[in-house]
């Protein structure tokens, strides 16, 4: 995913028209008119932003991380507060939030940059928070085989806040521990306090 060409979804990229037709049809059975200045170029704007929010489909996320160092580093190393969007699967509406990742390393390490990527490959795409979570984990565990994990993920989702019960600010944490943090309660203790703010 390094490149912009890498953040565009080929399907949606060779569907286009088909994509473009489908959303017409949508706003005409909406009740809109399809014809007028606004929107005229909607179903091409929204095609255009498909490629982009759904990116991930097109990448294998265990090839993110597929580059790692020797490195014998055996103390904790957190990268926190990247900032994700993805589409909820259940409603296709908008959430987001952070995600915060903390290992053990057990010999091999990744750029840090990696972990960005990482999170974008899982997230642009239909999903839940609670499967971006275990993902994030288990892709790094099968990759860097780590003495331990810990990923915590915020998130804010419009089918709750802006629909539905409309809960407005509301919040969902969900976290996953692998290895050395399912053991200890004392290196969660020391991840979840250095990710405060």
């Amino acid at each position: 995913m390094a490149g912009k060409k890498d953040y565009v979804n080929s399907i949606v990229s060779n569907n286009r028209e088909q994509i473009e037709y489908h959303i017409k049809e949508i706003l005409s059975l909406i009740g809109e008119n399809v014809d007028r200045e606004g929107l005229f170029e909607t179903p091409a704007r929204v095609t255009r932003m498909y490629e982009e929010i759904f990116a991930g489909y097109d990448v294998d996320p265990r090839d993110v991380l597929g580059v790692t160092f020797d490195e014998q580093h055996e103390e904790l190393v957190i990268v926190k507060d990247i900032v994700y969007y993805s589409q909820c699967e259940h409603h296709m509406a908008p959430f987001f939030g952070k995600v915060h990742i903390g290992y053990i390393p057990s010999g091999k390490i990744a750029g840090l940059s990696k972990f960005a990527r990482l999170v974008d490959a899982i997230t642009r795409r239909l999903q839940v928070q609670e499967r971006i979570t275990s993902q994030i984990a288990d892709i790094m565990d099968e990759v860097l085989r780590p003495n331990g994990i810990m990923v915590v993920v915020d998130g804010e989702h419009l089918c709750m806040c802006a629909r539905g019960v409309k809960k407005y600010g509301s919040k969902t944490v969900t976290s996953a521990v692998r290895g050395e943090f399912r053991k200890s309660s004392a290196l969660r203790s020391e991840f979840l306090s250095l990710i405060k703010d």
